[in-house]
C-alpha cells in the first residue's frame, strides 16, 4: 500500500476494480483546510481518462510494474506489435494501450510496463520527443505570417501534426510524443 504523497507520473495504482497510469497529479495545499492530491488517470484497459482527487494520506493500492525495451515491429489494423529486445519474445497490444500510436513509426525502440503478478502489458511509454520526416503538407503563403500561423501536415508514421509555414515536404521535424505537437525542425 502506498499513500498520496507516493503519487508520480507514471504510477500505476488500483482503483475501482481496474488499473489505471497517473498522467498528471498537483498536491494541493490550500489555505483553509486539507491538503488534497488531483490526479488525471488513464484506464489501461480502456484508456478511459479520469479526473479524480484524493484527500492527503489516504492510502492507494500501487501495482507493482516491470519495464522493459520493446521495438516496434507492425500495426495490422487491430493489433500492435512488439517485440522484446532482451529474449526476442513478441507481443501485441490494441490500440486503447497506447498514448500516442500515430508517432511510432516502424523499428522504434519503446519501453512497455508489465504488470508483474500476470505478466500482462499494462502500457506503452514512447520517447519524449521523436523525429519525423514530413510526407505531405501544403507550401506555406508568404505574407500570411502576421500571427504563429500553422498549417497541417502528415508524417511518416501517418499522423497529422500542425507545423509552421516554412516547413515543406521531406523536412524533419521533432514532435512532442505527449501532446502530439510541434517541436521544432531537424537539421541534418
Amino acid at each position: 500500500m502506498a499513500s498520496t504523497s507516493d503519487i508520480r507520473n507514471g504510477l500505476c495504482i488500483n482503483y475501482n476494480n481496474d488499473i489505471y497510469k497517473i498522467i498528471e497529479f498537483l498536491h494541493v495545499k490550500p489555505g483553509k483546510g486539507p491538503a488534497f492530491v488531483r490526479t488525471k488517470m488513464k484506464s489501461v484497459t480502456t484508456g478511459k481518462v479520469l479526473d479524480n482527487t484524493f484527500s492527503a494520506g489516504h492510502k492507494i493500492e500501487d501495482v507493482r510494474v516491470e519495464t522493459h525495451k520493446f521495438q516496434y515491429l507492425y500495426n495490422d489494423g487491430e493489433f500492435y506489435h512488439f517485440m522484446n529486445e532482451a529474449d526476442y519474445t513478441q507481443i501485441r497490444l490494441l490500440e486503447a494501450a497506447l498514448d500516442n500510436p500515430g508517432l511510432m513509426k516502424e523499428g522504434q525502440v519503446v519501453t512497455i510496463l508489465i504488470n508483474t503478478e500476470d505478466n500482462m502489458p499494462l502500457s506503452v511509454d514512447l520517447p519524449a520527443s521523436v523525429v519525423l520526416e514530413v510526407t505531405a503538407t501544403e507550401p506555406g503563403v508568404k505574407g500570411n505570417t502576421a500571427t504563429n500561423a500553422t498549417k497541417p501536415a502528415t508524417v511518416e508514421s501517418g499522423a497529422e501534426v500542425n507545423v509552421p509555414l516554412f516547413i515543406n515536404e521531406g523536412d524533419k521535424i521533432k514532435v512532442e510524443t505527449a501532446k502530439g505537437t510541434y517541436k521544432e525542425r531537424v537539421k541534418e
